[in-house]
């Protein structure tokens, strides 16, 4: 089992999560999360955009940037066709 932290819900049922837990998912303040129900538990998953994957996501290929540039030449081509 990874990181175990108890904490308190507070007014309206605000929960914070402990510094520990955030920076070992990478949750930042002002992020988008996902809240799930299942059971009697409850799950939260930090939702991640384009950037974030960019940049720290699993890398499953790996394009130069000629690549890129062909691919894009591309799909210009196909636009100014239309």
């Amino acid at each position: 089992m990874g990181i175990v932290v108890e904490t308190r819900v507070g007014k309206k049922r605000v929960i914070v999560i402990p510094k520990p837990i955030a920076e070992a998912v990478k949750i930042e303040e002002g992020q988008r999360i996902r809240i799930t129900a299942s059971g009697d538990r409850i799950i939260i998953e930090p939702i991640r955009d384009a950037i974030w994957l960019a940049l720290y996501g699993k890398k499953i290929g790996r394009i130069t940037p000629e690549e890129l540039e062909e691919e894009s030449l591309r799909e210009q081509e196909k636009l100014a066709k239309k």
